[in-house]
């Protein structure tokens, strides 16, 4: 394995995995199984080999998804772990989002169950031995309905415990109550000889603030309790409700166990003043802990940016996007809308193609085709500065075809369920990661994710370098189709990348221009006979024009790209380190 040369700068290249289905070796799951029938992945099969070589693919952050203890069907009271009611719990594995105790790990995911914290903190310390940085959920907004701390510090009291529960919502109450009603979802609460009763009912995580939410409802989740009463829409933020002071105490909990980073579950739906309050009291405990916030909502990037995260989900601008352009037909010249959107702030951007929320780009209900992923790849890695994430078996074309359980055969890979992702279980291949067991496709993919992502950190341009749209000099460029063609510019403190992607099923001859706006940005001096290499082909060129009065030639192949670089020949005097958009003020 060769080691990524650092530029200088990080990039963030964030490696999303469920431990429960990551490390599963079961081939023979079956749908609705339970841990006995399909068996749950464990801390301690994430190896140091298996680390290397996730770091080897470019990766610096693991997250580790659905390691906090949460509400599932399976029995661990012999360890005096009390027992979910399986009505309140989604699938038999359940959903990592149903915490169940925010101070202990789940021990689905444990070798052995009494030292389940033990083995995650050795997780943590190989993952750091391994050069890359642990990640892990923080869930603020919801927890299980059957909500209990066997772990917590002495002294700590469990959510709900000194609630006024005669009372709709009270500043000190971490829940928000349906007074004189009972619980009633949709679903049925009682067969089986187990009934679930919850009286008076509690609102449901997703805002549900009556007793009977519907089976789509988040009906297994409590909503918590900010100082937010949604009967008035009053805020009670002082003094300082219960609920923030229990969050914070559980931050910094994680925080000196070693992790280094938290991606805040469904941060919008959480008063910006907690997340203003809250991170510099737990960056105390470590300057540099990385906060992302899961948000949908543009218009409320900058106030959370401003409350102290230091990456957003840009699901809603760019991953939509580029979504649409691979399925919808719509044209690639919509991504300088997305970069023109979260200008001055894309360095805070956290980009994907997939996640454990979104359904598979090989898969069915997508793109149907792994083999199509090079455009939006490249344009999600490298249009800027901010994070890139891939969900584990991304990089092999997993096409998630099974019917799980639970979640069924919906193109996502599911999270209610135990079970085994069939591309990651043959790479892993029990323990020994490596090609013998992949097919020649999946081997290629795996290698072009290797070269691309290894990129975003060995390259200048692209981990903290200058970004310059095209498209705009290129819209009305006989030689350039912009409705399945996208290009930019990246620039480094000694060369330049020219960035082109291709939508179309056939390969594009094109003929680029660059303006003399992008030479004068960057001090660059025209060449007709430019020292160029194309990146992702190992392609050299002796001789390659690169100047503002003949457009740049390449060929781009059907749905793939090209990664120009063409270094300077004169020393550059001006400063090009930043995420700045120049082309934007040409255009404004």
């Amino acid at each position: 394995m060769t080691k990524i040369k650092q530029c200088g700068c990080t990039k963030p290249v964030i490696y999303q995995m469920l431990p429960r289905l990551f490390a599963n070796y079961n081939a023979n799951c079956v749908p609705f199984g339970t841990i006995t029938q399909n068996g749950s992945g464990k801390l301690n099969d994430i190896t140091s080999k298996v680390l290397r070589s996730i770091a080897d693919m470019g990766v610096t952050h693991v997250w580790y998804t659905g390691v906090i203890e949460h509400a599932h069907c399976s029995d661990y009271t012999r360890y005096g772990i009390e027992r979910d009611n399986p009505h309140v719990v989604k699938g038999q594995a359940g959903s990592p989002y149903a915490i169940k105790d925010y101070y202990d790990i789940d021990p689905d995911i444990a070798t052995d169950v009494p030292a389940r914290i033990a083995e995650f903190e050795n997780l943590v310390k190989r993952t750091h031995s391994e050069g890359m940085k642990v990640i892990i959920d923080f869930v603020p907004n919801h927890v299980a309905r059957c909500y209990h701390s066997d772990a917590a510090p002495k002294g700590v009291k469990d959510f709900g415990a000194s609630d006024d529960n005669t009372r709709f919502f009270a500043p000190d109450n971490n829940f928000y109550y349906i007074p004189r009603q009972q619980f009633a979802p949709s679903i049925d609460l009682t067969s089986g000889g187990d009934p679930y009763v919850e009286f008076p009912a509690k609102a449901s995580g997703n805002d549900c603030f009556t007793a009977f939410p519907g089976r789509y409802d988040w009906y297994e989740t409590v909503k918590l309790n900010y100082g937010v009463d949604y009967g008035d829409h009053s805020l009670h933020f002082d003094p300082i409700p219960d609920t923030w002071r229990k969050m914070v105490a559980i931050l910094k909990y994680w925080a000196r166990k070693g992790v280094d980073g938290f991606r805040c579950d469904m941060a919008h739906m959480v008063p910006t003043d907690f997340w203003r309050w809250a991170i510099p009291r737990v960056k105390s405990v470590n300057p540099d802990l990385t906060f992302i916030a899961e948000i949908y909502d543009v218009s409320l990037y900058r106030s959370y940016i401003d409350a102290g995260f230091d990456y957003l989900y840009d699901k809603v601008n760019l991953y939509d996007t580029l979504r649409a352009i691979q399925t919808g037909n719509i044209s690639a010249a919509a991504v300088t809308n997305c970069w023109q959107t979260v200008d001055g702030i894309s360095r805070h951007m956290l980009n994907f193609l997939e996640n454990h929320d979104e359904q598979r780009f090989a898969s069915a209900e997508y793109a149907g085709d792994a083999d199509l992923v090079i455009p939006s790849l490249v344009i999600s890695s490298m249009i800027g500065t901010g994070a890139m994430m891939i969900y584990a078996g991304q990089e092999l074309g997993e096409k998630a075809a099974d019917a799980e359980g639970y979640s069924g055969n919906d193109g996502r890979t599911t999270i209610f369920d135990y079970w085994s992702i069939p591309t990651l279980r043959r790479w892993l291949n029990n323990g020994n990661p490596g090609v013998d067991q992949l097919t020649a496709g999946e081997i290629r993919l795996r290698d072009t994710y290797r070269k691309l992502l290894r990129l975003c950190n060995e390259d200048d341009a692209i981990a903290c370098g200058g970004f310059f749209d095209l498209m705009y000099v290129n819209y009305n460029n006989p030689g350039f189709n912009p409705h399945r063609n996208f290009a930019f510019l990246r620039r480094g403190k000694d060369h330049t990348l020219l960035i082109a992607v291709n939508f179309g099923d056939t390969a594009a001859e094109t003929a680029i221009n660059i303006p003399l706006h992008a030479f004068e940005c960057y001090g660059i001096i025209p060449e007709n006979a430019a020292k160029a290499k194309e990146l992702l082909s190992g392609t050299r060129a002796t001789v390659k024009t690169f100047s503002p009065d003949t457009p740049f030639q390449t060929l781009i192949p059907a749905h793939g790209a090209v990664i120009w670089r063409i270094e300077d020949s004169a020393v550059n005097s001006k400063e090009t380190c930043g995420d700045g958009n120049q082309s934007s003020k040409k255009r404004k």
